[in-house]
């Protein structure tokens, strides 16, 4: 029952602040199953709080009646009293409030947990509208917000509230007349609670998107470092970071001082009651209609009561952000899945690889990046694809994996639409080797096994067909070598060539190389392009390429223009028939070669 302690005081601060519906929908799903060690610490925190309040009571007491009695011994039995609540009160604040955090540190764990596998699973589209800089902001900095709102939920939300209503208690029970005058005050205390949390909580939204720019600046600062250093452009990378930097504080200054306001003015309106207090406790004192032992326990309760107010307050600050952040967390996880699986459509059909008049733009409304491309391919066949850069080359790959969907027209695999092909399943059949790839600080052997079940002897073969094995052979570990960030540490042709490893190992089904041997020279790529006609006879073949020479002899060349096809066959036929290509062909390899396709 102590645990809707906690879910009330949620309650009242989402009604206070209007904005808390989101949080606290978040909040119930994630404690439920702490609920029985939130009891547990629930009544271990309400217990030392109440012995907190027994205290100034126990005090008055003791000055009122004991002391006038001259018995050191029940001086001394009371004393102790005093001591033994005092630590039932510390032990018990000091165990609900580690059992507390361990409640907030296992909610968030999951809590992070959920958010990084829905990131994984968005869509590459619903990527794009988030920005990577935001996911990472919202997996950080605003998932360590709601981990904070947990625990202070716990910990202020319980004892503050007991604090506040049991000193008010305690307090009218004592005097009254007193009391009602300290009351006056508080009406002004919430009026300014409500007040300011409600302006809080967008300052803190704003806040986050702040720190979504400054994480963006960050990022691109590192993966661009080199290009920053060899272009003498630090000054302003550091221009760029300082105006984004002031911006956070620009931001959390507004809000935190909007915040702020209400300490002063709670002291304010409270400082002014007690004044009160102690001019009408004055006049009772000296009318003997009360004590002095009963004014200095008094007192003593006005503190804890003043001290419950500002961690009211204060509870109130850390759930503003919190329910700020929880709202930008609940975008993520209730994102609804972009790509759905339709029915399976299958159509019997001896291609492998079929697109069917695709076209697609990635924003919608706006103009076509590819536009009516249709080709087919017959299992083992390779095709070649070439045009300038931004024609859309790289689209028709992350139409074929499905990353985005076809805005029209269709593609199949096998025959089955590859909207009705379960994710893990399309993705187990390719192997891909993409234009801008990333290696991880691990092994060159890790690298390329990338968390499959590939044996060592797989892995070996993959290194000899990606032509890789001359340059890993000297390293003195072999593919035990270690690869720093991003595989810094290796040149361009190298990294390729432990990109196309990683792509064979597991013998796909589909091979797309995305443009993935730009950095080979000419004998390399050849030896490449002999090795795969040899050992993956069997496997089709997507390349991306800027070179004729990479796909010259596929047995399908598509040559793309503004995202539309200006010429489909083999390097023989658009020789005679596409003038882009044959110029391409031309400059890049020769008029000998010319000559000899025609």
């Amino acid at each position: 029952m102590l645990f809707y302690i906690v879910a009330c005081t949620i309650i009242v601060c989402a009604i206070v602040t209007k904005r808390g519906g989101c949080c606290l929908k978040k909040v119930f799903f994630y404690l439920r199953p702490h609920v029985p060690r939130m009891i547990l610490g629930v009544t271990i925190k309400f217990t030392g709080t109440i012995m907190d309040l027994f205290l100034p009571w126990i005090l008055s007491y003791l000055i009122d009646v004991i002391v006038p009695r001259k018995h050191m011994s029940e001086i001394l039995f009371f004393g102790f009293l005093m001591l033994v609540c005092s630590v039932i009160a510390w032990s018990g604040n000091v165990i609900a409030n580690r059992m507390a955090s361990r409640v907030a540190r296992d909610t968030t764990q999951r809590l992070r947990h959920d958010l990084f596998r829905r990131i994984s699973y968005l869509s590459c589209r619903q990527t794009d509208t988030f920005t990577i800089a935001s996911l990472e902001s919202r997996l950080t900095s605003d998932t360590y917000n709601i981990h904070q709102m947990i625990g202070m939920m716990q910990r202020l939300g319980i004892r503050a509230p007991i604090l506040l209503l049991g000193g008010i208690a305690m307090s009218m029970f004592m005097e009254p007349v007193l009391t009602l005058v300290l009351l006056a005050a508080l009406p002004f205390v919430a009026v300014t609670v409500f007040y300011i949390s409600r302006r809080g909580i967008p300052l803190y939204s704003q806040l986050q998107r702040a720190v979504d720019r400054m994480v963006r600046v960050v990022r691109e600062n590192a993966s661009g470092i080199r290009v920053i250093k060899a272009l003498s452009k630090t000054e302003y990378e550091k221009e760029r970071f300082k105006a984004a930097n002031e911006n956070i504080v620009e931001k959390e200054t507004k809000a935190s001082v909007t915040m702020a306001a209400s300490n002063p003015l709670m002291n304010l309106f409270l400082n002014a009651g007690l004044t009160l207090v102690v001019v009408a406790g004055a006049f009772r004192v000296d009318a003997g209609k009360t004590q002095t032992g009963t004014i200095l326990a008094f007192l003593t309760y006005f503190t804890i009561i003043l001290n419950a107010m500002l961690s009211i307050n204060r509870m109130f600050m850390l759930f503003s952000k919190g329910s700020a952040s929880a709202r930008r967390i609940s975008e993520v996880l209730d994102t609804p899945e972009d790509l759905q699986i339709i029915e399976r459509d299958h159509r019997d059909t001896e291609y492998h690889v079929q697109f069917d008049h695709v076209s697609f733009s990635y924003h919608f409304g706006r103009s076509e990046v590819v536009s009516d491309i249709s080709f087919a391919l017959k299992r083992g066949e390779t095709l070649g694809i070439i045009g300038a850069t931004g024609c859309g080359k790289s689209t028709i790959i992350n139409l074929l994996i499905r990353f985005y969907d076809a805005d029209q027209g269709t593609i199949r695999i096998n025959g089955d639409d590859i909207r009705g092909i379960p994710s893990s399943e399309l993705h187990e059949k390719f192997g891909i080797a993409f234009q801008n790839d990333v290696l991880f600080a691990d092994t060159i052997g890790e690298n390329i096994r990338f968390g499959r079940k590939v044996s060592d002897e797989e892995i070996d073969r993959a290194v000899e067909c990606a032509q890789a094995r001359p340059f890993i052979s000297e390293l003195e570990e072999g593919t035990g070598y270690r690869l720093a960030i991003r595989g810094s540490n290796l040149s361009g042709g190298q990294k390729q060539r432990v990109l196309i490893s990683r792509a064979l190992a597991a013998h796909p089904e589909i091979l797309i190389l995305d443009d993935s041997s730009s950095a080979l020279d000419y004998q390399t790529d050849a030896r490449l392009r002999q090795a795969l006609a040899e050992n993956f006879s069997g496997t089709t073949t997507i390349i991306v390429a800027q070179r004729a020479s990479s796909i010259r002899h596929a047995d399908h060349i598509l040559m793309l223009e503004n995202g539309r096809e200006i010429g489909y066959g083999t390097h023989e036929e658009l020789m005679a028939s596409c003038e882009p290509y044959r110029q391409i062909s031309i400059s890049q390899m020769g008029g000998d070669i010319y000559e000899a396709s025609v």
